[in-house]
């Protein structure tokens, strides 16, 4: 059990920075500014039954779809780490907001056109949670279990599948929930000031995983050819 509430802490903490549930707040008050507090809520949570799914379907099929293009880990680790690191780079240096982009304009306006528009699964659970990064960095951490170069009881990685993707999806619905809470406390310099705190976490967090990779290209050199 303990070892259980270990993993699970872990994974939490290092999949937060990675989803940025604050971000995605912004998202959502920039978005759904034409609907009532009713629906607002229903599409927070929708949003986050999503990213649960997403991130549950990484996990367990990740591989098989890697294994059916010929991606390979270390091709994986590099690749996602580059691409965490870029998000967090965005995210250090924000050249816009996230609800002032071409997609959120365009999102915005269909929601003038039709008030019920959908926007729980695209942008607010992808690409705004269950990103590219954080489903390369599943990827990535579940090929690690498999392989047995993060050692772990089976039934752990069983169980804290599901109550890691649960724990985040459950964070992110408080933070939607709570958004114009969030909003008004933090204020928008607030909101930006943790947004940079989590993209130095996520370039951090993307070199690592890139040495990681080319560490691993190394040691294997000499198999591949």
């Amino acid at each position: 059990m303990i070892e259980l509430l270990q993993v699970v802490g872990v994974g939490v903490i290092m999949f937060v920075p990675l989803t940025n549930p604050l971000t995605t707040v912004a998202l959502l008050l920039g978005l759904s500014g034409n609907m009532t507090a009713q629906e607002r809520n229903h599409q927070a949570k929708m949003a986050c039954i999503y990213v649960f799914i997403i991130m549950v379907v990484a996990f367990y099929f990740g591989q098989l779809i890697m294994n059916t293009f010929g991606i390979s880990i270390t091709g994986l680790r590099i690749a996602g780490g580059m691409i965490v690191a870029f998000i967090g780079f965005r995210m250090l240096f924000p050249q816009q907001a996230s609800y002032k982009s071409i997609e959120a304009d365009d999102k915005r306006q269909e929601i003038r056109n039709e008030q019920s528009t959908n926007i729980a699964f695209v942008p607010l659970a992808m690409p705004s949670t269950a990103g590219p990064g954080t489903i390369a960095m599943i990827i990535s951490t579940a090929a690690s279990v498999k392989t047995g170069a993060i050692e772990m009881t089976p039934w752990v990685m069983y169980t804290a599948s599901i109550l890691v993707p649960l724990s985040l999806s459950l964070i992110l619905w408080f933070c939607l929930r709570s958004s114009g809470v969030i909003m008004r406390l933090f204020g928008k310099s607030g909101i930006e000031a943790i947004s940079r705190i989590m993209g130095f976490l996520l370039v951090c967090m993307g070199v690592q995983f890139v040495i990681n990779g080319v560490v691993e290209l190394i040691l294997n050199f000499p198999n591949i050819n």
